[in-house]
């Protein structure tokens, strides 16, 4: 059997353009445009997230990308490897907090894909026993959904490159 992870890029792929399809072609990888929200918008979209724990998604924004950079910049500078690992530090320090941004821009982006009153609307629905249980219940249910979601990708792949060995047996080509 093939590995998760190996098939786990491919099958997210394909997860993600299904669901984004044509809005992502569209939009060629650039952030949306964001209309300004009222305040009372953004404290419902910013309970929402709260609610949802959205922070953990990005709590660990900075200090990936402080980390991703140094190893970029000490590839192409093997020499200076010691003081880049003590400028990271300083780096990080720098921007710590700085992925706050990003709930702030996930806010604004509900803002703009609900209504004020539809925002009210989902946190009292979050705040209901249904809502609580969905709540609780949807981070298992997505990691349930993607283990099959790579179970699947999985077992297709190895159906797809069994019928292609098929088809070269057929060509007198062994692979």
């Amino acid at each position: 059997m093939k590995s998760v992870f190996g098939i786990l890029p491919a099958a997210g792929f394909v997860l993600a353009m299904a669901l984004t399809g044509p809005v992502a072609a569209q939009q060629q990888g650039q952030p949306p445009a964001l209309k300004p929200a009222s305040p009372a918008c953004m404290a419902s979209a910013r309970e929402i997230l709260s609610m949802k724990n959205a922070a953990a998604m990005y709590a660990n924004a900075v200090p990936g990308i402080v980390q991703q950079a140094k190893q970029t910049l000490i590839s192409a500078n093997l020499n200076y490897q010691k003081d880049l690992d003590e400028v990271a530090v300083v780096v990080a320090q720098t921007f710590a907090g700085k992925e706050k941004e990003i709930g702030e821009q996930m806010a604004q982006i509900y803002c703009n894909e609900f209504s004020d009153q539809e925002l009210k609307d989902l946190v009292t629905f979050y705040k209901s026993p249904l809502g609580q249980k969905l709540l609780n219940a949807e981070p298992k249910a997505i990691q349930l959904s993607m283990m099959a979601m790579n179970q699947w990708a999985s077992n297709f792949a190895d159906t797809v490159t069994n019928q292609f060995r098929a088809e070269m047996r057929k060509r007198g080509k062994q692979i």
